[in-house]
């Protein structure tokens, strides 16, 4: 009556369950491990092989490099477009200057054309010579003679001619008394034709009537072809 009483003892059966302690799983402590080892290898890697850091100072001179090269490249961009525009202005110009050159090419073609029916409808030199005087007119401007010579070879002579003109002017002086003056000689050169025109100075006091050309061959003191016209009033 008065012993301890009766403890009931918990005794495992065949078919009862027992409590374990819970343990970390083993895929968690992998994956734990694997970050750890990652993140030390990337930050050994950096440390090791990667860009250095750079200070304040180099950071600051990093940032002025970049604003310079900005400013630079702007620069560069304004000048680029400032060259194209001159260019462009240089293409216009040129493709203008090339349509005059084409149309005054066309008119000198058209003037040639019609300088050679005029010289084909200049009659012959009186003389029959080639070449030959065909034209020439005088003036007195003054105490000058005016002169215009036009001197040409027949159609088919393609020797060139060179040579010189001489002009022998007669005339009479205030008092009465007439005389022959020799105007200085001038050269000549021609394939179909030539145009010589120029002025001299007359002695004062001399009035001119009319005068006399004369054409050598170069070289040669034979006259080829002579002419006398009358000076104009």
């Amino acid at each position: 009556m008065f012993g301890s009483p009766k403890r009931h003892v918990f005794k495992p059966t065949a078919y009862g369950t027992t409590r374990r302690p819970r343990r970390i799983p083993r895929w968690l402590v992998l994956l734990l491990t694997g970050v750890v080892l990652g993140a030390g290898g990337l930050l050994f890697l950096q440390k090791s092989y990667g860009p250095t850091r750079l200070t304040v100072e180099q950071s600051e001179q990093l940032h002025y490099d970049l604003n310079s090269a900005n400013m630079d490249k702007q620069r560069l961009q304004s000048e680029l477009s400032r060259e194209t525009r001159s260019l462009a202005d240089v293409r216009a110009q040129l493709d203008a200057q090339t349509a005059e050159l084409k149309a005054a090419l066309a008119q000198v073609e058209k003037t040639n054309q019609d300088i050679q029916l005029f010289a084909d409808a200049m009659p012959a030199d009186p003389r029959g010579t080639s070449p030959g005087i065909r034209a020439a007119s005088f003036t007195r401007e003054g105490e000058e003679l005016n002169y215009q010579i036009l001197v040409m070879q027949d159609q088919g002579k393609t020797a060139p001619f060179k040579g010189s003109a001489e002009l022998t002017v007669a005339g009479r002086y205030n008092n009465g008394k007439s005389g022959h003056i020799d105007l200085p000689a001038f050269d000549l050169e021609l394939e179909r034709y030539t145009h010589a025109a120029g002025s001299e100075p007359l002695p004062p006091g001399f009035s001119p009537r009319e005068v006399t050309i004369k054409i050598k061959r170069e070289g040669a003191e034979r006259v080829v072809a002579t002419r006398t016209i009358r000076v104009a009033r």
